[in-house]
Parts: C-alpha cells; sequence; structure tokens
C-alpha cells in the first residue's frame, strides 16, 4: 500500500496501552503520517467526552471522531458533534423487551452523547460521575428528553459475545448490535449504524476511496472498518473472531502495533 491519505484508528485495545496510555512512539508516528498530508480520524465506541479527555490529553491532535460505534461524528477542534444517527426511542424500548425475555437481570442504560443514564439493574459505571444519571426504574429511562445515540445492556451472567449472540436471535433486524470487549456489555445502535458506515460517508465527503485508508482495531465493533478499507490490520491481542476475520495483522497495543505499520508505510527510522 502507497502512503494512505487517511488513518482510521479505534482507541482502546488499539492505539492505547492498557493503561489507557498513547506512547511516544505511537504519538511520533501519528504526527509524521499527519505531517505528510494524512487525515487522522479516531474510530471508537466511546462518546464524545471520552475521546475528548483521551486525545487531547494524550496527543495533541485535533481532527474528526467518528464516536458510539458510527452513531456520531464528532469535531474535536471545535468539541461539537457534525452528524448523528440516533435509536428511535420505541424502537429501544422493545428491543429492551425482546432481551430481557431472552436473557433475564439485564441492566440497560441510554447513551445520549453527552450524558448516561442507568437503570437500578445496570451495575456498570463509567468514569465520568458528572455526565452519569441515575434513574429510579427501566420504565423512567424511557423518559429521556434527548435522542438516544445508543441503548446499551449489561449482564452479569453472560459475556459480550454470548450476549451478542441471543441478541441477534432475538431481535437481530430492529437494531445493529456489537461490542468492544466491555465485560458483559453489549452495544445496541440504530439500524445499519456501524463503524464503517459513517467512516465511508466521511471518506466520501473528503474525496477518499477504502484505497486511501488504513484502519486498526481489536473488536467485533471493529471489523467493519478493517474489512472496509483498503488496507485493515487487526491487533496482535485483537478478539479471536477478529483474528480470524481480518485481513492483515499487526503487532499488540502494548507493542506498539499501529506505530509498527506507520513506521513502515511512512519510512520511519
Amino acid at each position: 500500500m502507497t502512503q494512505p491519505r487517511l488513518i482510521a484508528t479505534d482507541l482502546d485495545g488499539t492505539l492505547l496501552r492498557r493503561d489507557g496510555t498513547l506512547s511516544e512512539r505511537s504519538l511520533r508516528a501519528l504526527r509524521t503520517a499527519t505531517d505528510a498530508g494524512a487525515d487522522v480520524v479516531f474510530v471508537t465506541a466511546r462518546p464524545p467526552r471520552f475521546v475528548d479527555l483521551i486525545t487531547i490529553a494524550t496527543t495533541g491532535l485535533v481532527g474528526t471522531a467518528v464516536c458510539s460505534n458510527g452513531a456520531l461524528v464528532y469535531d474535536l477542534a471545535s468539541r461539537t458533534v457534525t452528524a448523528s444517527r440516533a435509536l428511535a426511542l420505541p424502537v429501544a424500548r422493545d428491543v429492551a423487551t425482546a432481551l430481557s425475555a431472552a436473557a433475564p437481570g439485564l441492566g440497560f442504560a441510554v447513551e445520549t452523547g453527552h450524558r448516561v443514564l442507568y437503570e437500578p439493574a445496570y451495575g456498570l459505571r463509567f468514569g465520568v460521575p458528572e455526565a452519569e444519571f441515575a434513574v429510579s426504574s427501566l420504565a423512567d429511562l424511557w423518559l429521556v428528553d434527548a435522542p438516544i445515540v445508543q441503548l446499551l445492556a449489561c449482564s452479569a451472567q453472560f459475556d459480550a459475545d454470548m450476549l451478542l449472540t441471543i441478541a441477534e436471535n432475538s431481535a437481530g433486524g430492529a437494531a445493529q448490535f456489537t461490542h468492544s470487549g466491555g465485560r458483559g456489555l453489549l452495544e445496541i445502535s440504530a439500524p445499519g449504524v456501524t463503524k464503517a458506515g459513517t467512516l465511508s460517508a466521511l471518506c466520501a465527503e473528503r474525496g477518499f476511496g477504502p484505497e486511501d485508508v488504513v484502519a486498526f482495531g481489536d473488536m467485533p465493533n471493529d471489523l467493519t472498518i478493517l474489512r472496509w478499507a483498503g488496507a485493515g490490520y487487526a491487533m496482535g491481542n485483537a478478539h479471536p473472531h477478529v483474528l480470524a476475520s481480518a485481513p492483515l495483522r499487526t503487532a499488540t497495543n502494548e507493542e506498539d502495533g499501529v506505530a509498527e505499520v506507520l513506521e513502515r508505510l511512512y519510512g520511519i527510522g
């Protein structure tokens, strides 16, 4: 592959190390790529508030992020959402009902992009307390006064792979189901919303095609971009299904696998 015009990279488990930091080697590789004229797009399951904390604080880079598995496009410089695809509230409610019947004991939360609301059975917390709001019951979750970016379902009994199978069997077609490796966490978006769908539209606006893109990821929610991009690299630490399905492979996130590929593409010694 010649030098790409756009680098699309996941954050957790891909560009970032286990402790959430970005190595000097990876930062140098990204800056070399941007100096050569490449766009860097962070493509993540994270909502914008986490992307602000991670990318601006650790990289100093500004640009575009595809957030919430493709439901949002976020401009890092202005800190504004420039495009969104919401999950209709009645669909979210119906999906939650179907999943609860198929996997009793699930807890639910709704992500709006700016805050997250969770009902009592939802046992996970998000790390930004000022954006987290408890509601008294599942019924109260559906009174949210903002568009739903994602519906989140968590389980103490089922792992994420099992939840994904249950969701596709019980509510397939009603919404887009995936996961990013969170323990017992299922991520639910509007039908057809994927990282690749949003990234491809973003690239089309800039005059780029798949052949202009190199992509990196580690979890099932990354597979769409790894298959769409001209060069899609699974991290060495990736989910087994990703390793088996992605076109290419690089080193682990702890070994700076993203930097390893970019160094080769941009001739970094």
